[in-house]
Parts: C-alpha cells; sequence; structure tokens
C-alpha cells in the first residue's frame, strides 16, 4: 500500500453498494451477489452460481473529497483449458457522473473451465489492490462499477479523506432480466454493457439481472424480479432457451404467462417490456443444443454451432423465429388487460445489417461495439417520449 497518504478505512456494507440484492459477509469482507440467499439455494446449476456471483452493474458508490482510493478485492476469474488468458476485469471510475478512470487488479483465484469435459477446477490466489489517484479536492459522487465478468469480493476501502453514502438521486430504478447479452458477454467494461449504457442515457438506475446462460424462465427468477423495488422492468428471453435445448413449445407458453404473472404480482401496473432475443444466425430456423467449436481456440478464437435439425421445429422444438413468434402473441393477448405491458423485437437493437457490419464474433456474443450500439438504441426506443420507459414526471 502507498504510505503518500493518510489512509482512512471504511467497511463496505448494503449501504454503499448498488445493483445487489443480497451481500454476503465472508471472513475477509463482502461478497455481492445479484440473486438473494434463497433463489441460490433453490438450483445447484454451476453456471447459474458464477454468472449471479459475477457482479454485473454491481458499484460502489459514496460521497467523498477523497483525491486517492484503494480497493482491495479478491477477484475469481476464469480460465479455459486450452486457450490464451482471458485478460482481467475492468474496474470503471465514475466521478460526477462522468468517466474518470479504469484499472483491474491482479491475482485473484482461478477457475479453470474444460469445456470438452465438463468440468471446473479452482485455485485459490492471493488478493489485489485497486487504486485511484488524482480526483479533483471538492465534495464528489464517487462510483467503482465492479468487474461485470468477475466475481468480486470486497475486503477493504480506503481514502484520504472521510466516505459518506451518496445522496439519493432520485432517479427511476430500471430493473432488467436477460442472458448473458444482458450480463455482458465482450463488453469492454462494466458501464459499457448495453445496458448500463441504456441506463446512462435513460437517466436511470439499473438493477442489471442479466444472468450469463441463465436466462431460463426460472421461477426462483420471476419471484426474484417480483420482491424488488423497481420503477420499471424489462425481460430479455430466448436465446438461453434454444441454445440449452431446455423445453418445447408447449412447455414455452404457459412458462412465459407463469413467469410474466408472477411478475405482476409484485408490480400490476409498472411499466413491463417483453424483449425478444437479438439475430443469431445459427439459432434463428435451427434448434439448439449450441456446441462450442475447439478448433481454433488455441489461437483465442471459438464459435458456436447449433446441433439440431430445422425439422425438428414441427415437433415442437424451439427456435428463435418462433420464440419471437409466441412471445408476440403472448404479449399482444395479455396487453389487452395490462396496457403497461409492451412488446419489442430484439432485432430492432441487432438485425441482418448489423450482422452484416458488425458480425457476431463468437457466432452468439455480441462485441463492444455491438453493446453501444444495442444500449444507444434499446434507450431510443424505450425512454423517449414515445417509449414505454417515457417519463410522464410523476
Amino acid at each position: 500500500m502507498s504510505t503518500e497518504h493518510h489512509w482512512i478505512t471504511t467497511p463496505v456494507t448494503a449501504g454503499l453498494l448498488r445493483g445487489a440484492l443480497d451481500v454476503e459477509h465472508t471472513e475477509r469482507g463482502v461478497l455481492p451477489h445479484r440473486l438473494p440467499a434463497w433463489a441460490r439455494a433453490q438450483s445447484t446449476d454451476p453456471q447459474l452460481a458464477m454468472a449471479e456471483s459475477q457482479p454485473s452493474g454491481v458499484r460502489l458508490v459514496f460521497r467523498t473529497r477523497a483525491t486517492a482510493v484503494e480497493l482491495d478485492t479478491l477477484p475469481t476469474k476464469r480460465a479455459y483449458v486450452g486457450a490464451p488468458p482471458r485478460p482481467d476485469g475492468v474496474y470503471d471510475l465514475i466521478v460526477d457522473g462522468r468517466p474518470a478512470g479504469q484499472a483491474s487488479v491482479p491475482g485473484g483465484n482461478t477457475l479453470t473451465v474444460d469445456m470438452a469435459a465438463g468440468t471446473a477446477e479452482i485455485q485459490p490466489g492471493p488478493p489485489g489492490t485497486l487504486r485511484f489517484t488524482g480526483l479533483p479536492e471538492h465534495d464528489k459522487d464517487v462510483e467503482i462499477w465492479l468487474p461485470h465478468n468477475e466475481t468480486t469480493e470486497v475486503l477493504a476501502l480506503r481514502t484520504n479523506a472521510p466516505v459518506e453514502p451518496a445522496r439519493d438521486p432520485g432517479r427511476r430504478v430500471w430493473l432488467h432480466h436477460g442472458s448473458s447479452i444482458s450480463h455482458g458477454s465482450d463488453a469492454a467494461g462494466p458501464t459499457t454493457t448495453w445496458p448500463a449504457l441504456a441506463a446512462g442515457l435513460g437517466g436511470v438506475e439499473l438493477i442489471n439481472l442479466g444472468l450469463a446462460g441463465s436466462a431460463l424462465l426460472d421461477p426462483f427468477t420471476a419471484r426474484t424480479l417480483r420482491d424488488t423495488p423497481a420503477d420499471l422492468i424489462s425481460v430479455k428471453i430466448g436465446i438461453n432457451l434454444v441454445n440449452a435445448d431446455l423445453m418445447r413449445l408447449r412447455a414455452f407458453g404457459p412458462a412465459v404467462h407463469g413467469f410474466l404473472d408472477t411478475l405482476r404480482e409484485g408490480h400490476p401496473t409498472v411499466p413491463l417490456l417483453v424483449v425478444s432475443p437479438i439475430l443469431c444466425p445459427i439459432h434463428e430456423d435451427t434448434p439448439g443444443p449450441a456446441f462450442p467449436d475447439f478448433s481454433a481456440i488455441s489461437e483465442g478464437r471459438l464459435r458456436f454451432g447449433a446441433m439440431g435439425d430445422p425439422a425438428e421445429r414441427a415437433s415442437g422444438k424451439l427456435t428463435l423465429r418462433v420464440i419471437r413468434e409466441e412471445l408476440a402473441r403472448i404479449v399482444s393477448r395479455r396487453s389487452a388487460d395490462d396496457p403497461s405491458l409492451h412488446y419489442l423485437d430484439g432485432r430492432e437493437l441487432y438485425g441482418e445489417a448489423d450482422y452484416a457490419e458488425l458480425p457476431l464474433p463468437d457466432e452468439l456474443h455480441p462485441d463492444a461495439a455491438t453493446h453501444r450500439r444495442m444500449g444507444e438504441r434499446f434507450a431510443a426506443r424505450a425512454f423517449t417520449a414515445d417509449g414505454p420507459f417515457a417519463d410522464d414526471g410523476s
């Protein structure tokens, strides 16, 4: 630790964290979660456990005159057998609403995943320290956005001036649920995932329940959304159901109705936007499951394909085109009695022309430039005066 400052250590509590739905107290610090403990107890899926503990949209927020900030964390990083090392996760610093720096924390635990064998092994490692210096010498709101793709245990917060809770910004709260694309996939950093970008453009507070590989219409996720206070809600449904080959059309429709029914138990009149999948050519007309192509993984390239047969749609297998048609039908039917329910075709965020210009690098996940485009388009469609999330000033 640097000795050029007189450091003040402030306990990291739930009051300093935004975007987390639960805070687990560990032996050394706190671990933010995006699903509550009771929901986590209802699933033994390691993919979900990893996804919900990766703090997409979670940030420390406080007010201070400090010109220097240090944060000790214990990250858990992923490595894939046969692939080059992944870059360290990115922390974004925001000061009074403006980007002010980026940094990473070295070290940490390593979760080594063998995708071919379907196994994962964790290797413990040391914590590290994040440092930001040269901050302006006046009272200011400071946000440190945690990496969207690294499980992050927060151990200590140090500053060279006292810290107090940030003022309530008075913004509407937007609660969003979706897949790895909403989680952040290959975004450049935690403030440039498409939901974070859209939230900034829309002037709202984001709670991001984008759960990589885990947007599967789970009842515990619906109950979590139901029980989380929010002014605006969106649910992006489809891609994980296809690439996991989880259910057939007969189950899909009632599952969507049940998911929306549960949401409406807690939020009967909140604007609710159902978003269908963005364009993904491998699954537009071909069912899942998806499979990883390892032929170029040693070069750092992984591609996905679809194992299903288009003819299987006749037996009820799901494709993205089938899901869009069914979601549009369900929302049209329900909106007759629920005027606050809306539908957005995901291809308005990323469609055929976009794929020609900005193809999906692995045929499944958008890159950083596409996240930016999707965030801007979502804001233009949802938060403007004629959009479903328009601010009526009430």
